[in-house]
């Protein structure tokens, strides 16, 4: 017997939701175990059914319309309420196990998040991590992710997106730079310094530095003479070897500044933050071995206190 909610067939609102996440009948088929011709007629019976279009067709792909987004961002948290249920029922919300993909730029992967997976892995023995660190902005179903961290993420009523630090910025040269260029003690000496410039992966833009002084937060371009993209963690090696002055996160050189290997410079125009949150598509049924790794990722990281 199909279930039904007021004369819906939940399996066409499940098959309408995997339309929704692959904007493809084929590739929805495909998750159902349906052919594509079955999967666009059974869309066509739910929008007849409805009387309003759920999506835009064309010959390469379908796009929800405006009452489609709507639809679906109601349907996908009633089947997930639904699954969830279920399983508790079943018993098996006790044995998270499975693979989950997590994107991370790559600072904050290696300085914060991969030193907590091994405590991960010994709670949950049966979860897989699949881990990617990229610069770059990722699409949740095409590639193929459960979860992402990233800095400043962008609008997206289709995300979730969930704070996790203030990470506060600074400003580092070697000691061996200093000594033979000199430091400088406001921000326009920067303008006769070494800058390390970082470049942002999908614009190409430079990256600005950012000051903040008597209350008031303030950003700025220079045109320093070295530059790097992709891995952010390149401008502090340079740092590291006296190449120039670089502004990254203090989470990535405290062990710099406690040996003395890097000296924070203009502490009168310092804390200035960029926040970092956990990302991850909003009202889709969400596996209890993606939900684990929320929990413990927000109870973990939100200890320490904001702007560290």
């Amino acid at each position: 017997m199909s279930r039904t909610l007021e004369g819906l067939n939940l399996g066409s609102l499940e098959l309408f939701c995997l339309t929704a996440e692959h904007e493809s009948f084929s590739g929805a088929a495909a998750a159902a175990g349906l052919t594509p011709p079955a999967a666009s007629r059974t869309i066509a019976r739910l929008e007849e059914r409805l009387g309003v279009r759920l999506f835009a067709r064309t010959t390469r792909q379908v796009k929800l319309t405006e009452q489609g987004r709507a639809f679906y961002v109601q349907c996908r948290q009633a089947l997930t309420q639904l699954a969830e249920a279920e399983r508790m029922l079943n018993g098996t919300q006790t044995a998270a196990s499975g693979t989950v993909r997590i994107s991370l730029p790559t600072s904050y992967g290696h300085y914060r998040i991969l030193p907590l997976l091994g405590e991960f892995r010994r709670l949950y023995p049966g979860v897989t991590l699949d881990v990617q660190l990229s610069n770059r902005s990722i699409d949740f179903i095409a590639d193929g992710f459960d979860l992402s961290i990233r800095a400043r993420p962008q609008p997206d009523s289709g995300l979730v997106v969930r704070p996790i630090e203030e990470a506060v910025l600074v400003i580092v040269a070697a000691p061996e730079y200093l000594a033979q260029r000199g430091t400088p003690q406001v921000p326009d000496d920067l303008e006769n310094h070494e800058l390390i410039e970082f470049v942002l992966p999908m614009s190409g833009q430079l990256v600005p530095w950012v000051f903040r002084h008597e209350g008031e937060t303030r950003e700025r371009l220079f045109a320093g003479p070295l530059r790097c993209a992709e891995d952010i963690i390149a401008p502090v090696t340079l740092a590291r070897h006296g190449a120039g002055i670089a502004q990254t996160y203090r989470f990535m050189v405290e062990e710099d500044l406690r040996s003395g290997r890097l000296v924070e410079l203009l502490p009168k125009y310092a804390g200035a933050w960029r926040p970092f949150s956990l990302v991850y598509p909003a009202n889709r049924h969400m596996p209890q071995r993606v939900r684990v790794l929320v929990d413990f990722l927000i109870e973990r990281l939100t200890r320490r206190n904001p702007r560290t």
